[in-house]
């Protein structure tokens, strides 16, 4: 009778297992899904229930629907966000190397942010908030950075005065302080209205961003700076990514990978088509800048590389310069 009791506890219990339902895990996210962020959301989601049938549902949360960015890393740390993908510029609370991204006119183009990603000091980068409780899964690409105004932006003079729309970044504050504007920390989804309203004057954000989030129909002129660099490192709650069955991790991972590569080629194939786009909407002048122009904003801004240089570190640095070409 015990053995009897004992298998039909055991088969019980394979049963409870086989019909566990499945771990929900909240992906979100402050872009539009045609972004290369929300393309890379959304293949996750496929890919991860693909891999793991039954064992996870995947829900996207795009657009600032779940968590605002102001609010997201929070959430995260608490556990009320299982994945989250925030713009590099957003971690100066929890690690000041990864203001690296920020600096002003390091990196020459996409091409070299994602050589230096990939070297063995920018994969160190991301477990550097592991004991913050943030897990680093990956960097996932947005482009390089254009400014945009409603008057020309041709030197470094022409931003004196003007007020522009930063993330939450002591580099960014810093990097428009040196040519005499003054940032204003707003949240993402707060941009379009402050822009349309006169709140600010400009900002600096990716070609998809500017796109997407018709920045391009509130601004009158766009230079094609390639200043800086938006990008994301992808992140789960460290305690949480931890302590999942093995088999689930591992699937997730595999998922993860695969969706940031496919992030990364739209990131790469769209920046020109947004660029197009922009454009061809005749709502926003887009000007080019010479190479004596281009110098002038370099030297304005360089004086930030040596402000920040102690807390990022030289050698990160000098490693960064690296992946130029």
């Amino acid at each position: 009778m015990k053995i009897k009791l004992l298998v039909a506890a055991a088969l019980m219990a394979v049963g409870l297992a086989a019909h566990a339902d499945p771990i929900v895990i909240k992906y979100s996210h402050v872009v539009a899904d045609v972004t290369p962020k929300g393309q890379a959301a959304l293949k996750f989601k496929e890919l991860a229930e693909k891999k793991l049938p039954g064992k996870v549902t995947v829900q996207v949360f795009p657009n600032s629907q779940l968590f605002g960015d102001g609010k997201e890393m929070e959430a995260l740390v608490l556990g009320d966000v299982q994945i989250i993908a925030p713009s590099l510029a957003k971690f100066g609370k929890y690690t000041k190397k990864l203001q690296i991204f920020d600096l002003p006119f390091l990196f020459n183009d996409i091409d070299a942010v994602a050589r230096f990603q990939a070297s063995a000091e920018g994969q160190a980068l991301l477990s550097s908030m592991d004991k913050k409780g943030i897990k680093g899964l990956g960097y996932l690409h947005n482009g390089m950075k254009q400014l945009s105004a409603n008057k020309p932006l041709g030197t470094p003079s022409d931003a004196k005065g003007l007020k522009f729309r930063i993330q939450p970044s002591d580099v960014l504050e810093a990097q428009f302080k040196a040519v005499g504007s003054n940032p204003q920390k707003i949240a993402f989804a707060e941009v379009y209205q402050a822009l349309q309203t006169g709140v600010v004057d400009g900002q600096e954000n990716t070609w998809s961003n500017i796109y997407s989030k018709k920045f391009h129909e509130v601004q009158t002129y766009i230079t094609e700076s390639n200043h800086g660099v938006v990008d994301y490192m992808v992140i789960s709650n460290a305690k949480w990514w931890d302590g999942l069955p093995a088999d689930v991790r591992k699937g997730l991972n595999e998922a993860m990978q695969e969706s940031i590569a496919h992030g990364n080629k739209v990131a790469m194939d769209e920046d020109s088509a947004f660029r197009a786009k922009v454009v061809a909407d005749k709502k926003a002048k887009v000007l080019l800048i010479s190479k004596d122009q281009l110098g002038q904003w370099r030297t304005a801004m360089q004086p930030v590389w040596k402000k920040f240089e102690d807390d990022i570190g030289k050698d990160l640095i000098a490693a960064a310069q690296k992946s130029n070409r």
